[in-house]
């Protein structure tokens, strides 16, 4: 198997049934969402994989290097990029990084979780990259959690998402403040979505660039039922 992406791996229980590959925001590392899935809980025994992105220079941050999924300019997220939609994007690094995702799931298939099993979540660029891979892969999964996030690469969603990909379930969450992500970019990354016939649970909550307890909440009960519906 190919080398993947270094990462954290927590098991709920001993035996897990299900795969959860959480990815994190820009400039953080996969230790960000560990202590949040502690606070969930769920009726299988469930496998949490966080991957560290790689280290790259950030033009927006003046060519800092740090983890990162791909590389992003001041502008990228302006709150009328759902007006002047398509806009300067690194797709090669979002496509890149969509590789090493789709390397995580064939490690958890190898591994003997169905693909319906498997979910993806992402927070900021790691929400990008949820529903980029998400959306084009040719096994059904069993869901996508995009977390204050945007979908980027819109102008070739009709033409590359798969057909396995036409009726995964997807939720969406985003603060009304959210000073990073604008609000208004969110919401019309998850119109488009709806538009092309995607199943979107769409939350939203007071708060801004974050994850608040009414969220986290929210998260475990849609990934109960989205695993009492397999069963």
């Amino acid at each position: 198997m190919a080398p993947i992406l270094p990462h954290i791996t927590l098991e709920t229980a001993s035996s897990p049934e299900y795969s959860i590959i959480w990815l994190h925001g820009l400039g953080a590392d996969g230790e960000d969402f560990v202590p949040i899935v502690e606070e969930i809980n769920l009726p299988v025994a469930v496998r949490y994989i966080f991957p560290h992105a790689p280290k790259r220079p950030v033009t927006m941050n003046g060519g800092f290097v740090m983890r990162a999924w791909y590389d992003i300019s001041v502008g990228d997220l302006s709150a009328e990029r759902g007006i002047n939609f398509p806009i300067k994007q690194d797709a090669t690094g979002i496509r890149d990084s969509q590789a090493e995702i789709d390397k995580l799931i064939a490690q958890e298939l190898h591994r003997g979780i169905p693909s319906t099993h498997i979910f993806l979540a992402g927070f900021s660029q790691g929400g990008v990259i949820a529903l980029q891979t998400g959306l084009r892969h040719n096994n059904p999964l069993g869901g996508i959690l995009a977390l204050s996030t945007y979908l980027a690469l819109t102008e070739k969603i009709s033409e590359e998402a798969s057909e396995a990909a036409k009726n995964i379930p997807i939720y969406m969450a985003h603060g009304f403040y959210d000073p990073i992500v604008p609000y208004a970019l969110g919401y019309w990354s998850k119109e488009i979505l709806v538009q092309k016939g995607f199943d979107v649970d769409w939350h939203e909550y007071a708060m801004q660039h974050s994850v608040c307890g009414e969220e986290i909440r929210d998260i475990e009960k849609w990934l109960t039922a989205a695993i009492k519906r397999q069963s």
